[in-house]
């Protein structure tokens, strides 16, 4: 599989649950990926398989030192502890075979209301790709600036999709 390039879009395509479509402020990167068209299914199931699980972000986002799954009842958690101590912890909305929905409730980012989905879907215009697409819709955290809070998800969506980059070349 030939990689392509890396679409950077200011707001990408992200199907976000309602409670997100509240919040003001909308971050997202593209990668596209070429795909033997004839075997577009089986080569989606492969990219998916190496970066798309719940915890793997752990193995191909630069700031992730360690991801632990946890469950309370019918909740999926992940908790993120990054490379400088920090911690994230994120609850899983929903997924699909190719995608996966979730919600920040805890982490020292400056931002609240925040709602992403990491997906894998075909390319609209081009057969032989696919765009691996994470994006997100949040706020500005209480006493924080709007461009603070889009500038840091916008540098946390560049390392993890410059990373995916080297992870899903063949």
């Amino acid at each position: 599989m030939k990689f392509i390039t890396a679409i950077i879009s200011a707001a990408a395509v992200l199907a976000v649950a309602s409670a997100a479509s509240a919040a003001g402020i909308t971050s997202g990167k593209k990668l596209e990926i070429e795909v033997d068209a004839k075997k577009i299914a089986e080569e989606g199931a492969a990219i998916w398989a190496k970066v798309g699980g719940w915890c793997a972000i752990s193995e191909w986002h630069p700031a992730i030192a360690k991801c632990e799954e946890s469950k309370d009842g019918a909740d999926e958690f992940r908790t993120l502890t990054l490379k400088d101590g920090g911690v994230i912890k994120e609850k899983l909305v929903s997924k699909t075979d190719r995608s996966y929905k979730y919600q920040i409730i805890e982490s020292p980012l400056p931002v609240k209301n925040y709602e992403a989905q990491f997906s894998l879907t075909p390319d609209d215009d081009d057969e032989d790709e696919v765009n691996l697409v994470w994006a997100a819709t949040y706020d500005a955290a209480d006493g924080k600036d709007a461009k603070e809070a889009r500038s840091v998800i916008d540098g946390i969506f560049k390392a993890g999709i410059d990373s995916l980059k080297d992870k899903v070349k063949k």
